[in-house]
């Protein structure tokens, strides 16, 4: 899961070389997001049907994100 074609960056990567921003793998069995200024670092990984409520429990949080 680390070949970085399967990675792709944030459609709000902003502008620039892009790396301000998250990477996701979707895959049949897990999603996996990570910090694009740091690959080799940790990846959170997701059952599918996790993620999109994790997605927008940040969405709810009361703090910036």
């Amino acid at each position: 899961m680390t070949t970085p074609d399967n990675w792709r960056k944030s459609s709000y990567s902003g502008s620039g070389d892009g790396n301000a921003c998250v990477e996701m793998a979707d895959r049949r069995t897990h999603i996996s997001i990570r910090d694009s200024k740091a690959p080799a670092r940790a990846t959170l990984t997701f059952p599918p049907g996790a993620f999109a409520p994790f997605i927008e429990a940040l969405k709810r949080a009361d703090h910036p994100l």
